[in-house]
């Protein structure tokens, strides 16, 4: 039986720090086979269209040199459907993106973008390419989700993780709780439905423990998989990838 949770590490900053100089290094592979014997079960990289980070070609190096599966979040745009198409990663997330974003922000839009996410999500199952959806804790779309033939859902968690920082002012605390609980009805119902449940976004090691002690009634993990990377990277700074991707796994409980 497989050891849950996983930790995928998102290593998108890696190569951030690359792109700002246009230097070589710091080594985008060399990187992923440190998180790789430090205990992390899946990498995680963003192709966006603007290509401000990860490149194509790092992609394509990945998916042929990496020991452990490869998670690519990518846009419903049909070039980049394209381009998983014939690199063909373990799991393709699909996730909203706006050219000036700094990050992620917000789930997709599973009830508006019906159609061509169902079309998007059969053309990869087809290609050999299992499909979660970046989206709200939120039960009509864990339904929405579910009527789409996603493999799995991965929650967005980042207005928890704002509130569980204290940023969001006097409010932080009482937005904390109810975020919490709908992550946790969101993971309850998407698991009965059949889908695999993973969550991501401004985790870091102080708020991650609680969505990470979450349980089905089995006493199993409700998340199967966390997917982190800002934080890692900047701990990283201070302690090394090798340390800084051990702490989390520890602060996830991972096995």
């Amino acid at each position: 039986m497989e050891r849950l949770p996983r930790l995928g590490v998102n290593i998108d900053h890696v190569a951030t720090l690359r792109q700002l100089r246009g230097t070589p290094y710091p080594d985008l592979l060399a990187a992923a086979r440190i998180c790789e014997s430090a205990g992390a079960r899946q990498i995680t990289v963003h192709l966006r269209e603007d290509r401000r980070h990860i490149q194509d070609a790092d992609v394509r190096l990945l998916r042929r040199e990496l020991a452990v599966p490869m998670n690519l979040e990518m846009a419903i745009a049909d070039s980049i459907v394209r381009f998983a198409l014939k690199t063909r990663p373990d799991w393709a997330c699909l996730v909203p993106e706006k050219r000036r974003e700094v990050t992620t922000e917000g789930g997709l839009d599973v009830i508006k973008q019906k159609k061509k996410i169902a079309q998007v999500i059969s053309k990869l199952q087809k290609g050999g390419v299992r499909v979660s959806l970046f989206v709200e804790p939120d039960v009509q779309v864990m339904k929405a989700a579910r009527e789409l033939g996603a493999d799995a859902v991965e929650l967005h968690t980042g207005r928890y993780c704002l509130a569980r920082q204290g940023v969001l002012g006097r409010s932080s605390e009482r937005i904390a709780e109810t975020e919490f609980k709908r992550i946790q009805i969101s993971a309850i119902l998407a698991k009965s439905l059949g889908l695999h449940v993973h969550a991501g976004h401004g985790f870091d090691l102080k708020n991650v423990s609680a969505i990470s002690g979450l349980q089905d009634q089995n006493r199993e993990p409700l998340i199967e998989e966390f997917n982190i990377g800002h934080s890692i990277i900047c701990r990283a700074v201070l302690v090394g990838l090798e340390q800084a991707v051990h702490e989390m796994l520890a602060a996830i409980g991972s096995p």
